[in-house]
């Protein structure tokens, strides 16, 4: 057999087939955050060794819906926007490891497969999942603006069954786009055992962030927040106890690799 190529599976000869080509990778987008506080033994559940509850606020959680387009550093891509545009939607807590303050994805649903191929690489549990968010534009016929009394909503559903919907409305610019989600994240890199009731092959905790940002003018407002059960989803545990606050804001990133904290097993 030669040489297989390409960064993610399928591995081929040509090396074109794979998912999604190698890093690094850009991001623009659309993101529409809703905080709030629940029971800190909640955030803990979802916390695995050798992780701890941050310090400060450690019930915080962030909600976030993000319209994204993406591509490689081809750009390609962007002119085959199947390959480019996806949506998701995903829940950021706070964690910490030696000292340090992290964030953690503890659930996040994406709506295509090369977005769930790079979260296998970064350490996102990313699912199939259906993520709606109001677009703005600058004609208001059938869109708001990014401006006071602009309203966004936004729902996410998975396997047939509702899970969140929020509804925004901008009140005025803000400083920040929130603070759950601003520091470097911390996940996990899983491959289960192969044989029956074996332990896992691979545990990595590893932490990564964007190799660029920038983020365009904030805006924060009056928010609600809804969740919902399911019979195949835990995110209604992370009861909304208190809203902390609501964001929109325009974002680009570039992520370009991370780097390992713990070698875990084997």
């Amino acid at each position: 057999m030669g040489q297989l190529n390409g960064f993610f599976y399928p591995r081929t000869e040509q090396g074109t087939a794979g998912v999604v080509p190698s890093p690094p990778w850009y991001y623009s987008g659309d993101l529409l955050t809703v905080e709030y506080r629940t029971d800190p033994a909640r955030v803990k559940e979802l916390l695995p060794d050798p992780l701890g509850l941050a310090d400060e606020d450690p019930g915080a959680v962030a909600m976030i819906w993000a319209d994204w387009q993406s591509c490689s550093g081809s750009r390609e891509e962007l002119l085959d926007p199947v390959r480019a545009q996806y949506k998701e939607a995903f829940v950021v807590v706070r964690c910490s490891f030696e000292g340090t303050t992290y964030s953690r994805c503890v659930y996040i649903w994406v709506d295509k497969d090369f977005a769930i191929a790079r979260g296998i690489h970064q350490g996102y549990p990313k699912k199939l999942g259906s993520m709606w968010q109001t677009r703005p534009h600058p004609f208001s016929q059938g869109a708001p603006q990014i401006g006071p009394g602009g309203v966004f909503g936004a729902t996410l559903a998975a396997g047939d069954r509702r899970l969140a919907e929020a509804v925004l409305t901008l009140r005025e610019e803000s400083d920040t786009n929130g603070f759950v989600n601003g520091h470097a994240m911390a996940h996990h890199r899983i491959l289960p055992g192969i044989e029956a009731g074996s332990p896992d092959a691979y545990n990595e905790l590893i932490s990564s962030q964007g190799a660029q940002f920038e983020r365009g003018q904030a805006w924060t407002g009056d928010v609600e927040l809804r969740l919902f059960s399911s019979p195949t989803e835990e995110l209604d545990r992370l009861t909304v106890e208190e809203i902390v606050g609501g964001y929109y804001c325009q974002v680009g990133v570039q992520w370009n690799g991370g780097h390992s904290l713990a070698r875990l097993a084997p």
